[in-house]
């Protein structure tokens, strides 16, 4: 069964939201039950027998994962009737304390997703591949099918050395106060086949300039990748890692870990009409393993590249202000001499 795995977000702004996940990880078993199904489905039968349990205290706990979103429950047909098939449904928890007050204050999320078919520019060497969710674009291990038409469609894109790069837009940063730009996407090394144990050092450009260094530890298999489709052969790369790297006024980090001094400044976000981001292997790298890079149908997570921007959109208020005091000024001036005109003609 495939699930797409998914981040469960929670806030004050939905309090009923935290005390159902809270619940839900209050127990030794629920935990053991969500770290089962991370490495396989079962049905409710299997996970009472697994953990000796009664089958109503295995479906009593299903029933609270499920109800918090953590895992899903669906009817399959089983050979004594029905029975539900449990696969995980989440791959991780952000819980943002201040999301409420982001939002009292005009601090406002937005996101610009990116198929990874849609690269502007790329330069790519052999061995290198790229598909789509039903076949291979142009020819296996040549840079052929980076150039074809319907390349927009590609699900899964690999490469030993060598960029993509991809143009975000950013008329909307250019309106508003950027706090924070952040680009998320799922990647691995790229190895004959899989090697869990492939290292490899896949580099991200922002403008042109080098902001981190992504270490992979392999190119993973052993287990399907929760989205790939059923052609795709198990002894090839299964899934990626969601890694997230971001910009803001005291450098860049790559999953919380600081990768550079270079800022929002000094990026120059806003100074052409896009974003240049590029992603990839340098020829000189240390770890010289390749990357793989995931779509939304391919890997564990249901997303190409994403960019997220953190804006506060109070600006263009207190911009105005001055104007709206200025029309006020005017208009106080042209009732004076109006008054004036009056007392004249009395």
């Amino acid at each position: 069964m495939k699930i797409k795995k998914k981040r469960i977000a929670l806030d004050f702004d939905n309090k009923e939201k935290i005390v159902q996940v809270g619940k839900a990880l209050s127990s030794d078993t629920r935990l053991d039950i969500l770290k089962l199904l991370i490495d396989k489905s079962v049905n409710i039968s299997e996970i009472a027998n697994t953990f000796q349990i009664p089958l109503s205290t295995a479906a009593l706990h299903v029933k609270v994962l499920e109800e918090a979103g953590m895992i899903t429950a669906t009817e399959q047909p089983g050979v004594r009737g029905a029975q539900k098939v449990c696969g995980i449904a989440f791959e991780d928890i952000y819980f943002n304390a201040f999301r409420h007050k982001m939002d009292r204050d005009n601090i406002k999320v937005y996101h610009f997703p990116m198929g990874i078919g849609n690269y502007y520019n790329c330069m790519v060497n052999e061995n290198c591949g790229i598909i789509s969710e039903r076949s291979y674009l142009g020819v296996e291990d040549a840079p052929y099918g980076f150039y074809a038409q319907n390349r927009h469609e590609a699900q899964l894109i690999w490469f030993m050395s060598g960029y993509l790069e991809y143009r975000f837009p950013n008329y909307m940063l250019k309106k508003n106060k950027v706090k924070e730009l952040s680009f998320s996407f799922e990647v691995c090394s790229e190895a004959p086949g899989y090697q869990n144990d492939w290292p490899s050092d896949i580099t991200v450009w922002i403008n042109e300039k080098e902001i981190a260094t992504i270490y992979s530890k392999g190119d993973f298999g052993g287990r399907r990748g929760h989205l790939n489709p059923d052609w795709w052969s198990d002894t090839m790369t299964q899934y990626g890692v969601l890694k997230n790297v971001t910009i803001n006024g005291q450098g860049c980090f790559e999953d919380l870990v600081k990768t550079s001094d270079e800022t929002l400044d000094t990026l120059c976000i806003c100074d052409d009409y896009f974003i240049s981001f590029k992603i990839g292997i340098k020829p000189d790298a240390k770890n010289l393993g390749g990357m793989n890079l995931f779509g939304e149908k391919f890997g564990d997570f249901a997303q190409g590249i994403v960019m997220s921007v953190l804006m506060d959109s109070s600006e263009d208020e207190e911009e105005e202000e001055p104007e709206a005091e200025e029309e006020d000024s005017k208009a106080e001036e042209k009732d004076s001499e109006t008054e004036e005109e009056v007392n004249e003609e009395i």
